[in-house]
């Protein structure tokens, strides 16, 4: 070993793998992320450093991930694919079930498949559009359009509609990006508004009271409308400036269910006010717009597609979540990305991350 090589010599091959922008976004994130779980898990014993763990396995897995070449997660897509559709399919036959739903299956672990898919499901129709470019036709869209309904139709039977809508979103994006035309757009919304009554029909009760209770919370409010009604009072008290870190007195005197998972937005509400709620919707803008950068520089049809898709969840994660608690959305369990408590969101935000920086690391490369 050469003694005149510095320290950062030595260390800086390794890190180089990160995108700077973009990493210094998600620790900002996840920053404030653990200031509000600290203040919202207060009588949680021990959540906030299993939060931080989390966040060391993500970080690790994101790293792990940028390493390798687009070429690698390329041959990786089908098999990833079809392994997350074989593990719904087991789910489907002989899945756990927890609070009368069947999302779980146990292989030495519990793990949830439905989160695979989230990953699953660009990686594979961004492989699929790779493989036929310059030759889109209206077939290979239909195609494409099954490729992602059946996980998603699986994903509904558990039941689980807040992944399924992700999934959904998340394969939307590459088909949409891949070239879409406006016109089937505009065919798919009529085709949707004219199913509505279908659909509604096709609900599961719960489903239909999280829409009812959206419309009207004080319906219920001991009840099903509990959760919204008393996270608006947490943002709405929060005014201008907050009543300060630690200081949130909805979240301390627990009114405020799932305070650190689901509803932690409504911690950082009350606590940092409409200033905070401002800079980190700005965070996240600039997560979108970091993400798109790197989408747009990507070197081949397959890395194009993959960092658009993955760049928009991030960003629906933070639109649904945020809607929800603040009582524009329907409740259906989305986390608010970096920042609610979970070790397999969180995980799965890594992967995610760590393809756009493998995609950043390697856009100078010619896809094979």
């Amino acid at each position: 070993m050469n003694p005149q090589i510095s320290l950062w010599q030595r260390v800086r091959p390794w890190l180089m793998v990160f995108d700077g922008p973009l990493l210094f976004l998600m620790l900002l994130l996840s920053g404030v992320g653990m200031l509000t779980l600290y203040s919202a898990g207060h009588d949680f014993a021990g959540r906030f450093e299993d939060q931080l763990r989390n966040l060391l396995v993500a970080f690790a897995v994101m790293w792990v991930v940028a390493m390798a070449p687009p070429q690698t997660l390329m041959r990786l897509a089908v098999p990833i694919y079809t392994f997350g559709l074989a593990l719904l399919i087991a789910v489907a036959m002989f899945g756990l079930i927890k609070k009368g739903a069947r999302r779980w299956i146990n292989v030495g672990i519990v793990i949830q498949p439905s989160e695979i898919m989230k990953i699953a499901m660009p990686l594979m129709l961004a492989w699929f559009f790779q493989k036929r470019e310059g030759a889109l036709t209206w077939k290979e869209f239909c195609i494409s359009g099954i490729i992602l309904a059946i996980p998603v139709i699986f994903i509904l039977k558990q039941p689980d509609l807040g992944t399924a809508l992700l999934v959904l979103a998340a394969g939307f994006y590459v088909i949409f990006l891949a070239g879409l035309s406006w016109k089937v757009l505009l065919g798919l919304f009529l085709t949707t508004a004219a199913s509505l009554p279908v659909i509604w029909a096709n609900l599961h009760d719960y489903q239909r009271e999280r829409v009812m209770t959206l419309i009207d919370p004080t319906s219920d409010p001991l009840g099903k409308g509990f959760h919204i009604i008393q996270s608006t009072i947490a943002i709405g008290s929060g005014g201008v400036m907050g009543k300060g870190w630690l200081k949130g007195t909805q979240a301390h005197l627990e009114f405020i269910p799932e305070r650190t998972t689901d509803f932690i937005f409504a911690v950082y509400a009350e606590e940092f006010g409409l200033i905070g709620i401002l800079l980190l919707i700005l965070l996240y803008l600039l997560l979108l717009v970091r993400g798109m950068m790197i989408a747009a520089n990507a070197p081949s049809v397959f890395t194009r597609l993959l960092a658009g898709s993955i760049t928009l969840i991030f960003f629906t994660y933070a639109f649904i979540n945020m809607g929800m608690v603040s009582g524009i959305l329907p409740v259906v369990g989305v986390p608010l990305p970096f920042m609610s408590y979970g070790g397999t969101a969180l995980v799965t935000l890594g992967l995610g991350s760590g393809i756009l920086m493998s995609i950043q690391r390697h856009r100078n490369l010619v896809q094979s």
